[in-house]
């Protein structure tokens, strides 16, 4: 439970509990500072392992971490199915002893805040009867997805099982792109892995039931490029209802409403940025596939470094050291004038360097909002998840990147003659990172945030005064 006795007493305590992996615990980390100067007590919660990696790293020791046990041996892998077991079945008692504590010691725990992949801790706030709102750290369409699994079962579309039906199908809400059937987030790795996930999610779906609030890490009108086309369709907070009882607030993206700079798990190589200093203007390929599925295994490693090889164009490749074994024989020398590949990188200072002209992405959602705020174009390879909604938002609404198909020679270069040569889909770029990290999307999300606070405060007792009085 780590020392509670060193734990700061300060009334009006938010808990924040995000699901356990980089993607998930950066943008809680940027909400935790914007409620810390809401005049908040921020109390992010994850379990100890995390907590090590972190707590060293963070800017300010004025968010105060807690860790909990999740009852893993120290060797075991921690894969999607060993946390949500640890999750369920060990972390719940260790954070419903963490409130009690908190509000034995004199303060008082106005809100849990609670990632929906972390839905076992909503049971732990309805116990405790302390409000709870859920925290949704992608798109919002994302979420209208999962929304819509009774009504995939209902008109045939999946299986109760989650499985698509046939072959081939489509799946499309109103003003979102059209999804593969197989492309669904659910369906990853084995019949029996996709099976066990879609119970995931159909247990997320039945626990928000008791929720009031979702906060969002995306914008209003997620399907329009500028706020010229979302004009006539202006975002209203109270026709936002997702579920019958569930009112969403956009406050995102948390990149941007914070300055606050989130530690990472792992150890950057800031080495690339002198690297980048030396290379010419918007020639640099960025590849990263992101913190958590293991991206394309070995064979579309291998196939990939000899696609960079043969192009001879400048890239920086963020390839751990357990997905390297896919690289051919000597190749980190064959490629050492035109490329680095690094285990880590630290990214918004990588996308933000004029040498670099295109990203290729897994679009997880974190990557493709920095990559919006950067203005670099995207070559998408999804993988898995919500990757896969958000790379039909960047390639066919927003038409900012261009999907491969493979990382065959022909496949690479061609994607990046598409993306490069369009003169158009810069200036989409700059209309769509104008609305989502400008001056008014800003304030967009402060009033939002302001709005779901305002709301808390009718649900809540003890605040003390001047709470509301500070400015984000």
């Amino acid at each position: 439970m780590g020392n509670m006795k060193c734990m700061k007493r300060r009334s009006n305590t938010i808990i924040l509990v995000p699901y356990p992996a980089q993607g998930h615990v950066t943008p809680m980390l940027k909400l935790a500072s914007a409620f810390l100067h809401r005049g908040f007590n921020p109390v992010l919660v994850t379990p100890d392992y995390i907590h090590r990696q972190i707590v060293p790293k963070l800017e300010s020791n004025e968010i105060e971490c807690m860790p909990i046990p999740e009852g893993l041996d120290k060797d075991t892998p921690r894969d999607f199915f060993a946390i949500e077991k640890a999750m369920e079945n060990n972390m719940p008692v260790h954070l419903e002893k963490l409130v009690h504590q908190l509000q034995q010691d004199g303060g008082v725990v106005v809100c849990i805040v609670i990632d929906l992949l972390a839905s076992w801790a909503i049971e732990v706030a309805n116990r405790c009867r302390v409000p709870a709102a859920g925290f949704w750290p992608a798109m919002l369409a994302t979420y209208r997805l999962i929304g819509a699994i009774p009504e995939m079962v209902r008109t045939g579309l999946i299986t109760d099982a989650g499985f698509p039906k046939q072959l081939g199908g489509t799946c499309c809400l109103p003003n979102q792109p059209m999804l593969s059937s197989e492309e669904l987030p659910w369906l990853i790795g084995t019949p029996a892995a996709r099976k066990a996930r879609f119970r995931f999610w159909t247990r997320t779906l039945e626990r928000s039931e008791s929720l009031q609030w979702l906060l969002v890490n995306s914008f209003p009108n997620e399907h329009c490029l500028d706020d010229k086309q979302s004009q006539h369709q202006q975002f209203d907070l109270n026709q936002t209802k997702i579920q019958p009882q569930l009112q969403a607030f956009p406050i995102g993206p948390l990149s941007k409403l914070t300055a606050t700079k989130n530690p990472s798990f792992w150890e950057e190589d800031t080495t690339c940025l002198s690297w980048l200093d030396k290379q010419q203007p918007n020639t640099v390929i960025y590849i990263s596939f992101g913190s958590w599925v293991n991206p394309i295994g070995e064979a579309k490693v291998k196939s990939l470094a000899l696609a960079l090889e043969a192009l001879g164009k400048p890239f920086i490749w963020v390839l751990g050291s357990s997905w390297r074994e896919g690289l051919p024989v000597g190749y980190l020398e064959k490629v050492s004038r035109t490329g680095k590949v690094v285990s880590w990188a630290p990214q918004m200072e990588v996308l933000k360097h004029k040498a670099v002209g295109c990203y290729l992405t897994h679009c997880g959602w974190n990557s493709t909002m920095e990559a919006i705020q950067c203005q670099k174009r995207l070559l998408c390879y999804p993988v898995a998840g919500d990757q896969f909604v958000n790379c039909g938002y960047i390639v066919d609404l927003w038409r900012i990147g261009v999907r491969l198909g493979g990382f065959g020679e022909k496949d690479v270069e061609e994607g990046l003659k598409k993306v490069m040569e369009e003169d158009e889909m810069g200036n989409r770029l700059r209309k769509l990172s104008e609305r989502t990290t400008g001056e008014e999307a800003s304030s967009r999300a402060v009033s939002n945030l302001t709005a779901f606070i305002d709301q808390l405060k009718m649900f809540t007792v003890g605040y003390s005064n001047g709470v509301y009085g500070y400015d984000l």
